[in-house]
């Protein structure tokens, strides 16, 4: 009996020294984090919050291609940031949510322009990187590459494409579709929706000082060192752009410039390549041409 009370008591006291220790009393040595274990309990990787190294893209159907750092995690823009100048909003808990890319370590691919790479100082003094102006950011729910979970979220969070615009089908690195495109064309932007470019894929611009009846181009000068003109155009390779009044206007130094509805258009040299759209809203009077020759005005 007394053997047994004493192994009794030894029991307890053991018990209680285990309960003590992991409810405030000597801290366990610390252990190494893991990631989360996915399917058939295989671990998987947790986002990474160091340098991007170099950027690519992953081709996503859903998607197209999707900007991603060198580990092939899906980079991500917030709309409520701004690219002129570029601000980034996302701090405190928003920036656990989805961690800042920094702009140290970063680099660019064959897939991704160099000149498309730039930084902002944040609040907190740090420097993030952006990519044609935008922030960008990861998410912590990718736990692996070539994920965009957080796609859509909260309709302000979007994977961002390889000139920081956003994502959207079709759309290549570059900001091209890879097909031959016709004179004009109609391409489906993701923030201004319909828009006319050339056999390019460069956007097409109105100048709200030019007239449509009759005629006549505001643009004369170092504005066309700007601000080329669009050169005639057959009715027959337009696609999608409205015939009426689909007109090609000669203006007094004798060029020939395309209409659209009878409004002279024009492409921005400030458009470094396919996708771009640099000159909407400058000086509050150039902005892109929808299919039927109308300003496109996004609030």
């Amino acid at each position: 009996m007394v053997k047994w009370r004493s192994a009794s008591i030894a029991m307890t006291a053991a018990a209680l020294a285990f309960a003590t220790a992991a409810c405030g009393g000597k801290e366990a040595p610390a252990q190494d984090k893991v990631a989360p274990a996915g399917a058939g309990g295989k671990q998987v990787a947790s986002v990474p919050t160091g340098p991007a190294g170099e950027l690519s893209v992953w081709e996503s159907k859903e998607l197209g291609d999707v900007l991603t750092d060198s580990a092939g995690f899906t980079l991500y823009r917030f709309d409520k940031d701004t690219a002129k100048p570029p601000t980034s909003r996302c701090a405190g808990d928003c920036a656990k949510t989805w961690p800042v890319v920094p702009a140290a370590g970063a680099s660019a691919s064959a897939k991704v322009g160099k000149s498309a790479l730039g930084s902002v100082t944040r609040a907190d003094g740090t420097k993030q990187l952006t990519v044609g102006g935008w922030p960008v950011y990861r998410y912590v729910g990718d736990t692996k590459p070539k994920q965009a979970n957080g796609q859509g979220s909260g309709g302000v969070w979007f994977a961002a494409a390889a000139d920081g615009s956003k994502a959207a089908k079709g759309k290549k690195a570059g900001g091209g579709t890879g097909k031959k495109l016709p004179g004009l064309s109609v391409r489906q932007d993701p923030e201004l929706g319909k828009i006319v470019v050339d056999k390019r894929g460069f956007t097409v611009y109105r100048f709200t000082k030019d007239s449509a009846w009759p005629m006549k181009s505001a643009c004369t000068g170092a504005c066309l060192d700007k601000w080329p003109v669009v050169g005639p155009v057959d009715k027959n390779d337009a696609p999608g752009i409205v015939k009426k009044n689909f007109l090609v206007m000669k203006r007094p130094d004798g060029i020939k410039q395309q209409t659209v509805n009878c409004w002279p258009v024009y492409t921005f040299k400030g458009d470094k390549r396919p996708g771009d759209t640099n000159g909407q809203g400058v000086g509050g009077t150039w902005y892109a041409v929808s299919p039927e020759g109308k300003l496109v005005k996004v609030k």
